[in-house]
């Protein structure tokens, strides 16, 4: 009887513990530690995810790859609500908290801060909108971004690039730091 009685006990608390090991359902951790869309971030919210990516980005592993890449044409016309072969701010950028999509707010200055490299990238004219000739060239234009000529795109290649909170970290050379103030490194004094 005491043999059965732990080999149950054993029994319940494997099934327990395997329950409880089981996927969520969610999908997996790509190594990014930051928070989903719109929960806060370092006290930040972080942006919503941009409606080109999410249509570029098909299998949704944060890299638009080669295949991506070829299909971007067809990707970017899924995003054209109306069906006027063109794509305007409202079908291609993330809604702003205030409801909007007309690109990121201003800035103090009251000027607003350059388009995210993947639309400077498509809107060839700089007009704003996306036409059906840049459509046409997605897959030209997005090589343009490959910085390092892998044939994929990387977050850090098609994501805007923001300088840390406060400037350059000191001592990089960009400014003041621990040096003679001008940026560059102390040198010892010269041998006398």
């Amino acid at each position: 009887m005491k043999k059965s009685s732990i080999i149950l006990a054993l029994t319940v608390a494997l099934s327990a513990w395997t329950a409880t090991a089981q996927p969520s359902g969610d999908p997996p951790d790509q190594g990014n530690d930051a928070p989903p869309a719109g929960e806060p971030h370092h006290g930040r919210h972080r942006p919503p995810p941009s409606p080109l990516v999410k249509a570029l980005d098909t299998n949704g592993d944060g890299i638009i790859d080669a295949a991506e890449i070829a299909n971007a044409s067809a990707a970017l016309k899924t995003l054209d609500k109306n069906g006027d072969g063109q794509l305007t701010p409202d079908e291609y950028m993330p809604r702003r908290p205030d409801g909007s999509t007309n690109g990121p707010p201003p800035g103090p200055d009251g000027k607003r801060p350059p388009p995210p490299p993947l639309v400077a990238a498509l809107d060839a004219n700089g007009d704003g909108i996306i036409d059906a000739q840049e459509i046409a060239n997605a897959p030209a234009a997005l090589l343009k971004l490959d910085k390092n000529g892998d044939g994929q795109l990387t977050p850090d290649e098609y994501r805007p690039h923001h300088p840390p909170p406060g400037g350059p970290p000191p001592g990089d050379g960009d400014g003041p730091g621990p040096g003679n103030g001008d940026g560059a490194p102390k040198q010892p004094p010269p041998d006398q």
